[in-house]
Order: C-alpha cells, then sequence, then structure tokens
C-alpha cells in the first residue's frame, strides 16, 4: 500500500477521546487528527513520539488529517490505522507474498458469513479447490524481546471471529487466521494469554481443530506498508 502523497510528520502530544489525537507540526502549530483505531494501542502513542499523517481532500470532514503510522523511543515505526490491514494482506496474496495463500482464482472481500452476523475479511475461492476463509487481524503490542501480542485489550469480536472460523472448518472449508504484524520491532506473534485468556484460550482449540494461523510482517514507512516476511507464531501452552 503506497500513501500519496507520502505523509506528513508532526510530535504527538496525547490520544484521547479514543479517535482523536493531538499533534504538534514542526511550525509551531498544534492541531488534531482522526485515529482511526478502536484499540489501546499500547507503547503507539506515547507524547513526544514521531507521528505521521495523512491529509484528506474531501470538505465534508470534520478533520481533514488522519493518523497513519507512530513511533516509539526504540524508533519502530507502527501503523496505527487498522483499516490498513486488510489492504495489506489482499496486495500480498495477490503479489504472491504469502505463499501459503496462492492457487485461488478469485478473491472477495467483507462477505457475510457464519451464525453469528460476520463478514469475513478475505474469501478465496476457485474450482477446484474447498473455499478459504481468512480473517485478518492487526498485531502492533510490542512486549520484551521483540515478542508481539494480539489482542491489547479484551476483544468480543475477535473471540467470535474464532468461533466463525472453528465452523468454516468443521464444514469442510479451509479456515485461515492472518496476523498482519505493523510493528517493525515485533518479530514473533502470540495471543495475549495475560490480556484476553478466553481468546488465547479459544486460539488454542482453533488451532488443534485445524484452523491455520500465519504471521507476515510489514515494511513501513512514510512512503509505503507492504507485507514482506513471515513471522513465527507461539502456541501456548493454555488450557482448554
Amino acid at each position: 500500500m503506497l500513501f500519496q502523497p507520502p505523509l506528513q510528520t508532526a510530535t504527538l502530544l496525547k490520544r484521547y477521546k479514543r479517535f482523536l489525537v493531538d499533534l504538534h507540526h514542526p511550525n509551531g502549530h498544534e492541531f488534531t487528527v482522526h485515529c482511526a483505531n478502536t484499540g489501546k494501542m499500547t507503547g503507539c502513542a506515547e507524547p513526544g513520539v514521531t507521528a505521521y499523517y495523512s491529509t484528506s481532500d474531501n470538505a465534508k470532514r470534520k478533520y481533514a488529517h488522519s493518523l497513519e503510522l507512530s513511533s516509539n523511543q526504540a524508533g519502530d515505526l507502527i501503523c496505527v490505522n487498522t483499516a490498513v490491514a486488510n489492504k495489506v494482506a489482499i496486495e500480498a496474496i495477490e503479489q504472491g507474498v504469502i505463499t501459503e495463500l496462492q492457487g485461488y482464482n478469485e478473491l472477495l472481500s467483507e462477505v457475510k458469513y457464519g451464525d453469528e452476523n460476520s463478514r469475513i475479511d478475505i474469501l478465496l475461492r476457485d474450482a477446484n479447490k474447498a473455499d478459504c476463509y481468512i480473517e485478518v487481524k492487526s498485531v502492533t503490542l510490542l512486549e520484551e524481546n521483540g515478542q508481539g501480542y494480539f489482542p491489547d485489550a479484551q476483544t468480543l469480536r475477535g473471540q467470535k471471529h474464532l468461533r466463525e472460523l472453528m465452523a468454516m472448518k468443521a464444514q469442510g472449508h479451509r479456515a485461515v487466521l492472518l496476523f498482519a504484524v505493523l510493528h517493525t520491532g515485533i518479530e514473533g506473534v502470540s495471543a495475549a494469554a495475560h490480556i484476553d485468556p478466553k481468546y488465547a484460550q479459544l486460539l488454542e482449540e482453533a488451532v488443534t481443530a485445524g484452523v491455520e494461523v500465519l504471521a507476515y510482517k510489514a515494511e513501513i514507512s512514510a512512503e509505503k506498508v507492504v507485507l514482506t516476511q513471515a513471522l513465527p507464531f507461539a502456541r501456548g501452552p493454555w488450557p482448554i
């Protein structure tokens, strides 16, 4: 995914009301930008770090600017716009980067499925294969030793998606959980059992049931966010 034009930078002052962030421009101007992220953004919105924002020409928008990337004290870049995860996942599949998801002739997105009123992020189809249901999750929580975790807060929606994936697998389809790692400091992914033990338990159940888990890391800059590298996913053990 390319940012056109490239993102501009400012200093992050504070995040508040969940979707708002105040920035300080190098020219001294302070302004508010929209932040498309419902998570806690732990370690991704510390005051004083460099923020990267885009500008919309839509005159109807209340806030013309959107927060796209942030940084941390270690110099890592983090994509905090959660809408980017699906976009870069689709691009990576179409460009052959995610080797495990090749060989299908149709890619659909946001298709209704399941018994819990869900929409699958990506659905791959081919006349000679079982349908492949893919849920994409953005990973930005970094803890010690380069270990990334999902989720960064309790996620009932994420728990629902795991149940839906298990149901699809039980019906004979292929089911995949794809972690899009949007933090340059993360080198591996695991379920955040210390944050949402129910999610971690369900994920272990899902893997045991045959749901595949993939993790791919993004190259991130003011010009682009592109998934480029497979990362290891570490399982529990967590009691079922």
